[in-house]
């Protein structure tokens, strides 16, 4: 247990610190607020000077953690203790704190997945530099406006008032405050009154999700001038990585051999070992594909699966034609997403689900199809709508089923009853796809589970099986058109403005005409489970029916035996049709669906381990084909593309790992 430092011998009796109060506060040339030594008795009469060698109240006294102060903090605020840890430190975070003390660095950036208690370690780490005298203030800055009152609340609970009222105009805050709270652009707007407020005192500076600070160069440049010359710099981030070469401010990138830049966090907590640890929810995937069809410019109408490998235009118009509101695709998404919820709540009562949309047109719809799915109304948050924020805190501490949302819950908001999701946004960068993810992993109670519903796309189903790989941000790496996958233009637009983008459901070059949803597989620590293409309504339903709190081992066993009853039911299925196939003398069929089957698993496979590996289809076939013999996959037997899927499977497992 960590114990502060005693300030010097045993003081003799004082008065309680509450019967003093701070010297009123006077001004500077440079603007700042600062006050006169000593302190003021509230009838205004000044108290002694203090006796050397004799300990004067603090405005952190130095005690244990444990009492009414940060270190009194559940370990992820608010109420999402890891079991047995309530009450005191999780492990991550005394190891953060311990390897933060025994350096003492300038700048600290701290890792940590979402969920993990980031907020409470660095408010812990808050309270330890001001009671040490090392800092006298601290200055927090987030993405989003709802974060930096969430963040002024969690200080308050740790008796550290932080200001998120503070506004440019004021230049100056309040002597009541320890400091305040400022949104990446605000910062931006006005450097110069953030770069007083930082340099007037010794001063903390608490970048949060930092790696925002490229997000555009007035930004990243705002911050490095802002907070230039401040004492201490502690960057947190659940996402240490971005998609493009913008370089986060404060963060150290250690040169490589190929030429390229990787960025070091000083501490890092990923989501394996936060899983591990029981500190997260394990997160079950549902995918769905579909056949879709939608009508060209040209006026020629064109049809794909949702899941089967094409051209990335036409991945991307069979996925846009997929989160059309007017299809029956989201609307059967919506609904199965509703009856696991259903399921979840019988053992999580206020248990609740979230849709994740591309714009505002979408989210409003999605949110009627869910109104005439449930009989309930959804709450719609929409960042530039007044009254979001509250939205969503009535949604947190309520019991209503679902939420939709454009981009204010995709990020650092704290929901911890989400339980369910569905994605049906065409976003696909890694970073928004985990700050995503993140809403739904922390962890309340023993055996909470996520449910995540995604298009199968490859796209997605690669991010899914990456999920407990722990990434770093990259400078000066070669770029390809599809890194990144598909629409995240639309997606940059949504977040900054929120615009209805009719141009993705009406554009002349598009045109949704149909929509049909299939289960396809569930994606569970990086394997997959089901029948895929052949996957039947019972299956999904089997699925669905998962009881809503399971161990991360339970889930896992679960998924694997019903995995075996989906084969034993296969064969038993195919054991039939080929007996009614030789009673007819029409054997050939049967074999016909089992090599079209495995083909299409296989293709699958293969896409998904193209985007793991960066390689192009045609060249995994082609090392498939060395590795397992045989000819081309049009000319191969039902053995030969069984064991190249067994192959590339395990390529996909070990890759991960």
């Amino acid at each position: 247990m960590f114990t502060l430092p005693s300030r010097g011998p045993a003081a003799s009796p004082r008065p309680d610190a509450s019967s003093y109060r701070r010297a009123p506060p006077v001004r500077r040339a440079h603007g700042a607020r600062v006050c006169r030594a000593g302190l003021h008795r509230p009838d205004g009469s000044r108290a002694p000077a203090p006796t050397p060698g004799v300990e004067w109240p603090a405005v952190h006294p130095p005690i244990e953690f444990g009492n009414a102060s940060a270190r009194d903090l559940p370990p992820a605020y608010p109420r999402r203790a890891a079991r047995g840890t309530a009450g005191r430190l999780r492990a991550w975070q005394r190891e953060a704190l311990e390897l933060y003390l025994e350096r003492q660095p300038r700048d600290f950036l701290a890792a940590a997945t979402p969920g993990a208690g980031k907020t409470t370690f660095a408010l812990q780490l808050a309270a330890i530099l001001l009671d040490r005298g090392i800092v006298e203030r601290v200055l927090v800055v987030a993405p989003t406006e709802h974060l930096k009152h969430q963040w002024a609340e969690a200080a308050a609970r740790a008796h550290i008032p932080l200001d998120p009222a503070f506004r440019n105009a004021d230049h100056v805050f309040g002597a009541q405050w320890t400091g305040i709270t400022a949104t990446y652009a605000q910062v931006a707007a006005n450097v110069a009154v953030h770069k007083a407020l930082a340099e007037a005192r010794r001063t903390l500076v608490i970048l949060d999700e930092v790696h925002h600070g490229g997000d555009a160069l007035s930004w990243g440049d705002a911050i490095r001038e802002a907070y230039g010359n401040a004492t201490r710099r502690v960057c947190l981030t659940g996402t240490p990585f971005r998609s493009d070469d913008a370089m986060i401010p404060f963060v150290t990138y250690e040169p490589q051999p190929d030429g390229t830049k990787i960025s070091r966090a000083d501490y890092s907590y990923g989501y394996a070992r936060a899983l591990a640890d029981g500190v997260v929810r394990p997160v079950i995937f549902l995918t769905y594909a579909g056949n879709m069809r939608w009508r060209s410019r040209s006026g020629d109408e064109m049809s794909a699966d949702l899941a089967a490998p094409a051209t990335k235009d036409i991945i991307a118009q069979a996925w846009r034609t997929a989160l059309d509101p007017r299809g029956d695709w989201i609307a059967s998404v919506l609904r199965a997403a509703n009856a696991r919820l259903t399921q979840v709540r019988r053992g999580v009562p206020d248990a609740g689900g979230l849709v994740i949309a591309t714009d505002q047109t979408q989210a409003r719809a999605y949110a009627g199809i869910l109104r005439e799915i449930t009989g309930e109304s959804a709450t719609i948050v929409l960042s530039d709508e007044d009254g979001a924020s509250e939205r969503i805190e009535r949604f947190a501490a309520g019991t209503q089923r679902w939420m939709v949302a454009v981009r204010m819950v995709s990020e650092g908001v704290d929901v911890p009853r989400l339980s369910v999701g569905v994605y049906a946004t065409s976003a696909s960068t890694p970073l928004f796809f985990a700050q995503v993810i993140g809403r739904f992993v922390r962890a309340r109670r023993r055996g909470e589970t996520a449910t995540i519903f995604l298009p199968s796309v490859p796209t997605l189903v690669h991010l899914a099986h990456e999920l407990e790989v722990e990434r770093d941000h990259v400078l000066g790496a070669p770029r390809h058109a599809d890194d990144d996958g598909l629409d995240d233009e639309l997606v940059e637009r949504a977040n900054e403005r929120e615009r209805a983008s009719d141009a993705l459901l009406d554009g002349a070059d598009f045109e949704p005409l149909e929509a049909q949803a299939a289960f396809d597989r569930v994606l569970f620590e990086g394997d997959e489970f089901g029948s895929g293409p052949e996957a039947d309504s019972l299956e999904e339903q089997d699925f669905l029916g998962f009881p809503g709190l399971l161990e991360p081992d339970q889930v896992r066993q679960l998924l694997r035996s019903h995995q075996d009853e989906i084969s034993r039911r296969r064969q038993r299925s195919a054991g039939q049709a080929e007996s009614s196939a030789a009673a007819s003398d029409g054997e050939g069929e049967a074999m016909f669906r089992r090599v079209k089957r495995v083909r299409g698993e296989l293709n699958r496979a293969v896409s998904v381990w193209a985007q793991m590996s960066g390689e192009s289809h045609a060249s995994v076939h082609s090392r498939l084909r060395r590795v397992s013999g045989g000819p081309a996959v049009a000319q191969a037997d039902l053995h030969q593309l069984e064991q190249r899927l067994k192959t590339v499977r395990g390529w996909m497992r070990r890759g991960r790992r």
